[in-house]
């Protein structure tokens, strides 16, 4: 069956990653934490200098969260151009990169050019089987809502059926997100979102409210499960429970029933759908086969939309997830074969 055009829409932080293995003592430095992501702040400028200019081996790949569930998705889907992907870059050598990477992996973009601001970069700081991911937004965090609205731009968002936005994006552009939901409700579209990191919950709280009425599938891991529940006051660690409230919670398009999976890295995948709950194991892996874990959510979700938007079941879609994450685990950064194997 032929995919049509643009049929999975993509929006948020483009990031190119700079991935290097750390020690325990690199993390104290900074006052990081072995598996979590934040934004960089002051005291944590000189780490991409770092990266660069003392004896750390750093490779280089296209990152930010739903950029790379996006690249995922295309790579199970195979045709050209069946997804597109919006956000924000400088005008300088990384953006190019980027560019070059998605067009060669046939995906569409319409990013907004900052010529003001340096495209945004995240250091994936690898300790063992953990990665800490620390973020400079830059160019990523100057997204205008006038840019996702303008023609060119806007006809990639009608053309599309499925939108997946990461939860990181509400620190960057919470009207494109509505946007985007009124869009997905209006034509009865799926409209799917990521909890992303365990602040978002917390300090993003009003945003996130705005946004969760209109998302017909919520994806989390854990940490990020506990800490929405706690910030959220759902009184529970339970995570079936989380799930089954976070399904509960208000929504605007009264003709999807709200699907809620949470990941557990080694553990089993849990899924809440039409009032029943469902786990999947994860494919078994042995410590030693794990490079990295940088990006295995953000694969899950690639592969599970992959088979979504071509009407796959719940348990072959959560399979392919589960597929997508055991491959990116076992290599550095979110690097995708040159050709699909069969999942």
């Amino acid at each position: 069956m032929a995919l049509s055009k643009g049929l999975l829409y993509g929006m948020g932080n483009p990031l190119l990653d700079m991935t290097a293995v750390v020690d325990e003592d690199y993390l104290k430095k900074y006052d990081l934490q072995p598996n979590n992501a934040i934004l960089a702040d002051d005291k944590h400028r000189s780490i991409y200098d770092e990266l660069l200019n003392e004896n750390y081996n750093v490779s280089y790949s296209p990152g930010g969260a739903t950029q790379n569930t996006i690249r995922v998705a295309q790579w199970y889907l195979k045709e050209e151009n069946a997804t597109s992907f919006v956000g924000c870059i400088g005008q300088d050598t990384f953006g190019e990169k980027l560019k070059a990477c998605m067009k060669k992996e046939g995906i569409r973009t319409n990013y907004l050019v900052d010529p003001k601001v340096p495209t945004g970069v995240c250091a994936v700081l690898i300790t063992g089987g953990n990665r800490s991911l620390v973020t400079r937004l830059d160019a990523a965090n100057e997204y205008k809502h006038t840019h996702l609205v303008s023609p060119p731009v806007w006809a990639l968002v009608t053309e599309a059926s499925f939108y997946y936005i990461a939860g990181y994006f509400l620190t960057v552009s919470t009207d494109s997100m509505i946007e985007i939901g009124d869009h997905a409700v209006k034509e009865n579209k799926c409209f799917a979102m990521n909890f992303s990191a365990p602040f978002l919950s917390q300090f993003f709280k009003d945003p996130m409210t705005k946004v969760l009425p209109y998302c017909d599938i919520v994806f989390g891991n854990d940490d990020e499960a506990r800490a929405f529940a706690k910030d959220f006051g759902l009184n529970t660690t339970d995570l079936h429970l989380i799930a089954q409230k976070v399904a509960a919670m208000p929504k605007k398009n009264t003709q999807r029933s709200r699907i809620v999976i949470f990941t557990q890295q080694g553990d089993p995948i849990i899924l809440f759908k039409d009032g029943k709950i469902k786990e999947y194991p994860v494919i078994p892996i042995s410590a030693d086969d794990i490079v990295d874990t940088n990006g295995a959510g953000d694969a899950f979700v690639g592969g599970f939309l992959a088979e979504y938007v071509q009407g796959a079941d719940m348990d072959k879609c959560v399979q392919n997830g589960a597929h997508a994450a055991h491959m990116i685990i076992q290599v550095s950064g979110c690097t995708l074969p040159e050709e699909k194997s069969s999942s």
